[in-house]
């Protein structure tokens, strides 16, 4: 049974070096968190002080290696999104696929080394997945590319009031330690279920899903996983430093040895051929050419206002707000999760100085639909790189840095298959679920709504939906057993937004 009057400040989990975060408490304006005990650690240099390493008992080395770790656990999605993005119209057109690739690195590196400089936390920001099969909807039935891209850059544009109006960090502050521990270990499930679906472990089935190829893992690319999950597992019990990025290498050299033998080739070919046995996303094998120069006539083209005239203002602001909500606690989630890995929450599990952060991701959101490739939001794989030590913005520098790099060298980028980087899902997201200890399970009033939580990110595939679930039943639970002091007035307000977004399809069909 957790002790409740000792306040929960972030994971016991080891990290890659053999060390645990420690326990902090804010300091004050800066927001720098600290050990709760021993002497303050004197800045080596200035970009010590600037980014608080040495304050954060972390290392420059430790900080590379993590922005490295952070790159090459995200790199997947500068190859995913222009495949998710394929089939979206551009005047009689479809988005070019190369231009899409080039885009969506470039906003990311971008705004990820916005978050490093500017929210100084390891936060990494690429096009959010969550939100791409929001858009990806209303732009195949309602409205154009371009004219769903500028109801995005108006989403961002409104979060961005909101953050400096100061009502998003209000939100994120509101919400209570249960549930903010609760969406800690929710997101470890979901990152597991992400890591073992893009392994194929699980695949879609009869009823839900099925284990492997008809129940037996079958073929070389879920060898190769299993081989990183073993490999990289006994790399972090034993502490090694840098146990996830060697991991990662290792299983990619191990992959392009088993393709060049092999000979096994994509999962899903050109010509809608399916490959049970192929390799998920990238295949493998080393590319021609390294360097390829970048397209990005996709930026700016999108249409601020065009779909408000095409649906009309009721229709389109309802789109407005679907996006936001999935855009708001989306990051909430990640924050808190990837916060409490790196042990920097406060003693209320809340991102000390955390005004930066919002607003640099609410802007990544407005980027990137002006960039046409939809809106860009703090990514849960950022725990990886903290997994690895990073535990300052240096490392969302590195990160960031290596995705403009990325910009012109994507064919080196497609060499690093889902196979190799999913087992670092899997293991992040076992340490991120041992935060579990911390929750109440003395009272169902507060198990029900963390529960509820929990399970609904990764059997929905949502950290949106997983969080409206248990905002929703925590405030009417906590009413129901007269504790109704215990609901913050803005959790009331939370409450009816979900509402809201749980009962968007009916609402749209009554307009």
């Amino acid at each position: 049974m957790p002790d409740k009057s000792r306040p929960t400040t972030g994971s016991t989990t080891a990290n890659a070096d053999g060390g645990t975060p420690a326990d902090v408490v804010a300091s004050g304006a800066t927001g720098t968190p600290r050990r709760s005990s021993g002497p303050q650690v004197r800045p080596k240099n200035g970009l010590d002080r600037y980014f608080g390493i040495s304050a954060r008992h972390s290392t420059t080395t430790r900080e590379l290696r993590g922005g490295l770790t952070t790159f090459f656990t995200m790199a997947y999605i500068v190859v995913l999104n222009p495949i998710i993005l394929s089939g979206a119209d551009v005047d009689g057109n479809t988005l070019p696929f190369a231009s899409v690739a080039a885009v969506t690195a470039l906003i990311a590196g971008v705004m990820t080394i916005l978050m490093g400089v500017v929210g100084r936390y390891p936060f990494a920001l690429a096009t959010g997945l969550g939100i791409n099969a929001i858009v990806a909807v209303f732009a195949a039935t309602q409205l154009s590319w371009p004219e769903i891209m500028g109801l995005v850059v108006l989403e961002g544009l409104l979060i961005t009031v909101l953050v400096l109006t100061g009502f998003r960090r209000a939100v994120f502050e509101a919400i209570p330690a249960q549930l903010k521990t609760a969406i800690a270990v929710g997101i470890g499930f979901f990152l597991t279920i992400i890591g073992l679906a893009d392994a194929g472990i699980i695949r879609p089935g009869n009823p839900l899903i099925s284990f492997g190829i008809e129940g037996q893992l079958a073929g070389w690319p879920i060898l190769t996983f299993v081989v990183g999950l073993l490999l990289t597992s006994v790399l972090v019990v034993r502490r090694v430093r840098g146990a996830l990025l060697i991991g990662i290498i290792a299983t990619t050299v191990f992959a392009i040895v088993v393709e060049a033998i092999a000979e096994i080739g994509p999962r899903f070919g050109a010509d809608g051929a399916v490959n049970d046995r192929g390799w998920a996303l990238q295949v493998p094998s080393l590319p021609d050419d390294v360097v390829a120069s970048p397209d990005l006539s996709l930026i700016g083209n999108f249409s601020l206002f065009g779909g408000f005239e095409r649906i009309g203002v009721l229709a389109a602001l309802l789109i407005v707000f679907s996006i936001m909500i999935a855009d708001f606690f989306d990051t909430v989630g990640t924050v808190t999760a990837v916060g409490a890995e790196a042990g920097l929450l406060d003693e209320k599990r809340n991102l000390p100085n955390s005004q930066p952060v919002l607003l640099v991701d609410s802007l990544a959101a407005a980027a990137g639909g002006a960039g046409s490739v939809s809106s860009n939001t703090t990514y849960i794989e950022s725990a990886s790189g903290v997994a690895d030590g990073a535990r300052t913005g240096l490392a969302s520098v590195v990160t960031g840095l290596l995705f403009l790099v990325a910009t012109f060298l994507s064919p080196l980028v497609q060499v690093v298959p889902s196979e190799a980087a999913a087992p670092v899902l899997v293991i992040v997201g076992a340490m991120l679920i041992s935060q579990i200890k911390d929750l109440v399970w003395d009272d169902m009033s507060l198990v029900i709504p963390a529960f509820l939580t929990i399970a609904l990110m990764p059997f929905t595939y949502s950290i949106t939906n997983g969080i409206g679930a248990g905002v929703v039943s925590f405030v009417l639970l906590r009413t129901a057993v007269g504790r109704r002091r215990d609901v913050h007035p803005l959790m009331w307000l939370i409450a009816v937004l979900f509402l809201v977004y749980f009962l968007l399809e009916p609402l749209q069909q009554l307009l």
